[in-house]
């Protein structure tokens, strides 16, 4: 197996969670998601599994955060280009997500942020890296 991360985040409604994700992209692999939880793939290495909140609570003895009250992780996730990080975000706030800030363009990078329904926050970016290493005084992208 390749080297792969998967992202666990508790959800109160496994079922509207998965729609949310679907929604912005994200495809269910049936095979790893049930009624506790539903595996949304991002690409062949990077899946969000998505749990119920008992369900996740099986995985730690930590006490579970509300995310919408309680910052515990920033997701951000890269596009090629601006109109992509627009397009995943205008899909997010179709789908029921909150808009975190306005967009942010730093000329060499452009991001937005949402949140998705249990609160999760996400910061899909693009950026050029050729202008970023000009921006910071390198010759080239490292």
């Amino acid at each position: 197996m390749s080297k792969a991360i998967f992202v666990n985040l508790p959800v109160a409604d496994v079922v509207a969670a998965t729609a949310f994700y679907a929604a912005i992209g994200f495809e269910r692999n049936a095979m790893f998601s049930n009624d506790r939880g539903s595996a949304m793939a991002w690409s062949d290495t990077i899946t969000v599994m998505l749990l119920d909140r008992a369900f996740y609570a099986t995985f730690t003895p930590k006490q579970i955060i509300d995310a919408k009250t309680t910052s515990g992780v920033l997701l951000a996730l890269s596009f090629g280009t601006p109109a992509d990080v627009d397009a995943i975000t205008e899909a997010a706030l179709a789908a029921g997500g909150r808009e975190l800030h306005d967009p942010e363009d730093m000329g060499f990078m452009y991001s937005r942020a949402f949140e998705d329904l249990d609160g999760h926050g996400w910061g899909p970016f693009s950026m050029d890296m050729a202008a970023a290493a000009q921006s910071m005084g390198e010759t080239q992208p490292a």
